[in-house]
């Protein structure tokens, strides 16, 4: 037998029980996170006199070199190995010869699953954060641009007062911005205490220093308690929410973004670079890249709920349930990245029809709340007010009138208050403009919110 267990065992596994039970056909994108961990281990039993040198400098040339041929394509995986940890392995064992058996000293695959997996989703959350910068970066500009045009907001999806476009994207940059924060919080309590040293489960009876591998790792610290060195997958689970709390974000921003593409708003015009057409109905161009962001969220949901359930019912310590854990976050992870990839240039590739926003602001009496405030404004108390104009807003909808087109002595006839200048107060340009307060739909708060998010992230 030539399986790592073998003694124990009498018989060779099942083959269909070794392929259900190995990992390496996902594992196997951890190989480079394995190699250094092992480089630290190798180096730390050298310094503790486990390892004599000139067998530590064997293990780690051997390791450098199975990482260079990787990296080069010279050497492949080889997918009948268990695991990734097993493959690396074997390969310096048959590199270096007998030497390479005693990498293996004081730690075993449970502390070294756990230990790959943090060092693999920290990079992943530097990649991550590195495409959510770049969308962030394409709205600012958008905001930037479009800080002056004015749209419909909506509340109930009913039109209630006017906005920009540009504050409406920013809206979006401070939902990406909380998912920046959330990422580096995940990535700051990964990268706290480092699992390796911790073994199978109760550490080890030689004399290492996990304090070492840890520096080297650069963890804050060694774990404290070994059971849970290698039991935790906190880790995996608040990642995978944070990318799950990321998809819905982009799954809103989709939506939006489907709907104004529509004729009944016609808002947006995605380039045909981001769109498909239909096999049947040849005036047809659909939004399909933000329908399919759109659908995807689903699978982040999903991942997150499968890494709690596997996790819900596991005893102290490694359960191999626990395997379960790499599919379900690497599928998060490239699913967010593809997702983060094809946004941003659909978003900067997008063409705007001010026009088609600024009719649909004109209509729906999206001023009314202007014109409250305009009575206000005369000395009337605001519910007084409230109540005059939602009585003339009826009024307008049985004349078929706006607030706009109603003559000056049809207002009188709601209030005596009102003067000449409440054209001016309802006009919509004035409605957006006068809404200055910190973090309003005015163009001036709008590019002071644009400037405060790149003084913050350096954009």
């Amino acid at each position: 037998m030539n399986t790592m267990w073998a003694g124990r065992f009498q018989k060779e596994l099942d083959a269909e029980v070794n392929d259900f039970n190995s990992s390496i056909p996902f594992d196997w994108r951890m190989y480079k996170q394995d190699i250094m961990g092992s480089l630290a281990h190798v180096s730390m039993l050298a310094a503790q006199g486990i390892l004599q040198d000139c067998e530590c400098k064997a293990i780690s040339d051997g390791l450098c070199s199975i990482l260079a041929d990787l990296e080069s394509g010279a050497l492949s995986i080889d997918f009948t190995a268990e695991d990734i940890h097993m493959f690396v392995e074997a390969e310096l064992t048959r590199r270096i010869g007998d030497v390479g058996k005693k990498l293996h000293t004081a730690r075993s695959r449970n502390d070294q699953v756990a230990l790959d997996l943090r060092l693999y989703l920290k990079d992943e959350i530097d990649v991550l954060t590195g495409l959510i910068r770049e969308l962030i970066g394409a709205l600012l500009q958008k905001a930037e641009q479009y800080a002056s045009s004015i749209l419909p907001g909506y509340t109930h999806m009913q039109r209630a007062q006017p906005v920009t476009l540009g504050h409406h994207l920013m809206a979006y940059a401070a939902m990406l911005e909380r998912d920046l924060s959330r990422l580096a919080d995940t990535q700051t309590r990964m990268m706290g205490q480092c699992p390796l040293g911790a073994c199978a489960l109760a550490g080890t009876t030689y004399p290492t220093n996990r304090g070492l591998t840890a520096s080297a790792l650069e963890f804050d610290a060694p774990c404290e308690n070994s059971l849970d060195g290698v039991s935790d997958r906190d880790f995996v689970i608040e990642l995978a929410s944070t990318l799950a709390i990321l998809m819905m974000h982009l799954s809103r921003f989709s939506e939006e973004i489907i709907l104004w593409c529509s004729w009944e708003f016609r808002f947006l015009e995605l380039d045909d670079a981001y769109s498909t057409g239909s096999s049947i109905m040849p005036q047809k161009k659909n939004p399909d890249i933000a329908e399919l962001v759109r659908g995807k969220t689903g699978r982040a949901y999903g991942n997150l709920v499968a890494l709690l359930t596997v996790m819900k019912g596991i005893p102290l310590a490694y359960n191999k349930d626990m395997q379960e854990d790499k599919e379900a976050i690497f599928d998060s992870i490239d699913t967010a990245k593809q997702c983060l990839s094809i946004f941003t240039p659909m978003l900067i590739t997008a063409r705007v029809n001010e026009a088609a926003m600024k009719k649909a602001a004109s209509a729906g009496f999206i001023n009314a709340t202007d014109a409250a405030d305009y009575l206000v404004g005369k000395g009337l108390p605001f519910r007084s007010a409230y109540k005059v104009i939602g009585t003339l807003v009826a009024a307008c909808i049985q004349r078929g009138k706006t607030l706009e087109t109603l003559s000056l002595s049809a207002y009188k006839e709601f209030s005596p208050l009102f003067e000449e200048d409440v054209y001016e107060a309802i006009d919509l340009d004035n409605c957006v403009s006068l809404r200055t307060s910190f973090g309003g739909t005015a163009p001036v708060s709008v590019l002071r919110q644009v400037n405060l998010m790149r003084e913050r992230l350096e954009l």
